[in-house]
């Protein structure tokens, strides 16, 4: 949540951080050199996503020598979309830029990026990396993934395209009244929609530290995306359904022929062994796409904040945000009370 008596702000940054002490004072000395350059009106947000690490004692050593720089610290380990989510909830720029703790988002691209936002013709500059360096087995899966995406999601998702983007207030704002607990911020950055420009930028390697992501959690955040934005797998369920249906009986009417013309002298056990195990196969694959719709569903039904902090540089930050319609609710009544307070 902004504070609406603090002075006006031109730039944030968000920067989720889960064990970086290795990268954070590299982080710092740069993020201080190119956002010097950019605005002196500027704030780094470093959200302690749960670290393991010496990443927290470090932000209260980076805040107390840079109080620009401010820190949030979750009371445990939620995930980067929380992290970006608090970040974003606590970001009081009328531009708020959001970049990876690990310098593989490069913070000079913003000197490209601002320059678009501020012309008023987008709300969104997002970075969109080449995929040089990349092992060839993970591009092949990517481009493969997006393009099954694509085919099953409302909304557009590009390769390369990720976190790594600068939004303008308004469309912050529509990001915070999305207040859906399984969130995947590729699909809501794209399905807030408003004009968003693209710049490329060549893939950078980790200055130091090792990546938090597994090729199973990279195989979760993409099941997150199929199910997070349609309802077409079900769909394709029924059709899955309706095929092995359409084989059984005709299948069943061959080995009826068959027996009729030929005569049953050889007993079917391979052919029901392999029959029986591709149908509890089907209806496993079935059920599992159930259970991930049903398991959203309950945990919406919950309401449960996204994330919850214990730790913060300001004194007095509520434990957690306001999202959804009530967050935009909030924010009408702020402005409303800054106005009344403002003289004649």
């Amino acid at each position: 949540m902004t504070d609406m008596s603090a002075p006006p702000i031109e730039l944030s940054v968000v920067v989720p951080c889960f064990n970086e002490e290795e990268s954070l004072p590299r982080l710092v000395e740069v993020l201080t050199e190119q956002l010097s350059a950019l605005t002196p009106d500027f704030e780094v947000i470093l959200v302690d996503d749960g670290s393991r690490d010496r990443t927290l004692p470090m932000l209260r050593e980076v805040h107390r020598h840079h109080p620009r720089f401010r820190y949030l610290s979750l009371s445990r380990n939620f995930g980067k979309e929380s992290a970006m989510l608090a970040g974003l909830s606590h970001a009081r720029g009328d531009k708020v830029a959001i970049m990876d703790a690990d310098l593989q988002h490069p913070p000079s691209l913003l000197a490209t990026m601002l320059p678009l936002l501020a012309t008023g013709e987008y709300s969104q500059v997002v970075a969109r990396r080449t995929r040089a360096g990349d092992p060839v087995l993970r591009t092949a899966l990517s481009r493969l993934y997006y393009r099954l995406m694509n085919r099953l999601v409302e909304v557009d998702l590009e390769d390369g395209v990720g976190d790594f983007r600068v939004l303008d207030r308004r469309a912050v704002r529509a990001l915070l009244t999305l207040g859906e607990t399984n969130r995947f911020s590729k699909g809501l950055f794209a399905w807030i929609g408003f004009p968003t420009a693209v710049v490329d930028y060549e893939n950078v390697s980790r200055e130091s530290g090792a990546t938090k992501w597994r090729m199973r959690d990279l195989f979760n955040y993409g099941i997150d995306g199929v199910v997070s934005f349609n309802y077409r797998p079900l769909r394709m369920s029924i059709w899955l359904g309706i095929l092995v249906t359409v084989v059984a009986v005709g299948y069943a009417l061959w080995v009826l022929v068959d027996a009729i013309v030929n005569g049953n002298s050889v007993p079917g056990y391979v052919t029901t062994i392999c029959a029986v195990t591709a149908l509890g196969g089907v209806q496993l694959v079935v059920l599992g796409v159930i259970g991930e719709y049903l398991g959203r569903i309950y945990a919406e039904t919950k309401q449960r904040p996204l994330f919850l902090l214990k730790e913060s540089s300001e004194s007095g930050l509520p434990v957690t945000s306001v999202l959804g319609r009530e967050h935009e609710a909030l924010h009408e009544l702020e402005g409303q009370s800054t106005e009344r307070s403002e003289p004649a």
